[in-house]
């Protein structure tokens, strides 16, 4: 796993930078279901960042259900088969939205703004 050096003149958190890279990652295939991922060490010495930082963002990423941690085997690249949890999770914003009071259009514009990050 390749990723770009974190940058500290931003006003993104490191550990963000990191998470999004990874799930980027993800999302485009480079790195497949079932991929081990660096050790968080490996990866923070790699990215010059301190460890808690990069937990922080394995952290995240297992909470968004990107990777899954088995102790000491590591950190992987959860399965999704065909988009598992993504529906839910599309469900639950277009609710929470809803719930809100946003239109379409507002609510669609979050997603472009965060996508854009």
């Amino acid at each position: 796993m390749q990723l770009d050096q974190v940058r500290h003149d931003t006003q993104v958190p490191p550990f963000e930078q990191v998470r999004a890279q990874v799930a980027a990652q993800i999302a485009s295939g480079e790195l497949p279901s079932g991929a081990r991922l660096p050790t968080v060490r490996a990866l923070a010495s790699d990215l010059d960042l301190a460890v808690n930082t990069v937990a922080r963002a394995y952290k995240e990423l297992e909470a968004d259900g990107l990777v899954v941690t088995e102790g000491r085997r590591g950190t992987f690249v959860r399965s999704t088969g065909s988009g598992a949890g993504v529906d839910e999770a599309a469900a639950a914003y277009v609710s929470t939205c809803r719930t809100r009071g946003l239109t379409l259009p507002e609510a669609t514009r979050l997603i472009e703004t965060g996508w854009a990050r």
